[in-house]
């Protein structure tokens, strides 16, 4: 009966790995994988995630295996009798696995530097395409009108729409109005935290039309769960014509004065 609970546990362990596997194995065929790459970087963050998947992979299929081989072979009820040898350690081991953990931290630390500097570092030359502005809870937008400054009476304001033309860098000025939000386009690998008291840079280029989420990836209050936004791109020429259609239901509803750009007061 002890035998048989001995290989129990033992199996028991042994399925860990196997089955953990077999999940990562099957869940691309599933649908239950990363979210669709719809931009110009993203094959790389891809590339550093799969890389470090299977790194660490090995490693725990390794550790589960070895852990399965002792519990079989050293079951107590298969080696009843025989007394326990003890050791006081191994100096030499213990360096050993320090400098090997170490080691491949470091290496991971320089292999992603590239990757790293493009998304976080190497900020485009350009003006801010939109400002977006995390607030409890929502996403306030704001794009240049048409002087091409933010900050000015001819600013379109739009909340959790945000619209963008596709296969164009994209600069966005990210802001918090109150607490500390986290900016996350799964679609676009893109996640950046929203400090409040500062102006945060954030690049990417979308290469296909569609529609994708926004979401708050930072416990930001009661209301987190619904600080939800979309973001679209759209070709150029579709783009503009939305820029002027929403320019233009914005000025409808905010009388406006034609010298001084200032907004009239009812």
């Amino acid at each position: 009966m002890k035998r048989l609970a001995g290989m129990f546990w033992a199996l028991l362990f042994l399925a860990v790995p196997v089955l953990g596997v077999a999940t990562f194995a099957v869940a691309p065929s599933i649908n239950v994988w990363l979210p669709k790459d719809v931009s110009a970087h993203g094959h790389e963050i891809d590339s550093l995630f799969y890389f470090i998947l299977a790194l660490t992979g090995v490693v725990f299929v390794a550790t589960e295996v070895l852990l399965f081989w002792f519990m079989w072979k050293y079951d107590a009820s298969v080696r009843e009798g025989e007394k326990a040898t003890y050791i006081h350690g191994s100096h030499t081991l213990e360096v050993v696995w320090t400098i090997i953990p170490a080691a491949t931290l470091l290496f991971l630390a320089i292999y992603q530097m590239n990757a790293w500097a493009n998304v976080k570092m190497r900020r485009p030359d350009m003006p801010p395409t939109v400002e977006v502005v995390a607030r409890q809870f929502e996403w306030r937008l704001r794009y240049p009108g048409n002087d091409g400054l933010l900050g000015t009476p001819d600013d379109l304001h739009l909340v959790n729409d945000l619209t963008l033309p596709v296969d164009e860098e994209v600069l966005v000025q990210l802001k918090s109005m109150d607490v500390l939000h986290s900016f996350f386009l799964p679609n676009l690998r893109i996640k950046q935290d929203a400090v409040p008291g500062m102006k945060i840079p954030v690049w990417f280029k979308g290469t296909e039309t569609g529609s994708w989420d926004i979401v708050c990836a930072e416990l930001c209050g009661w209301g987190h769960y619904k600080m939800k936004g979309r973001i679209t791109f759209v070709t150029r020429p579709e783009f503009d014509a939305w820029l002027e259609r929403k320019t233009a239901e914005q000025n409808s509803t905010q009388p406006v004065a034609e010298v001084t750009g200032e907004i009239v007061a009812n």
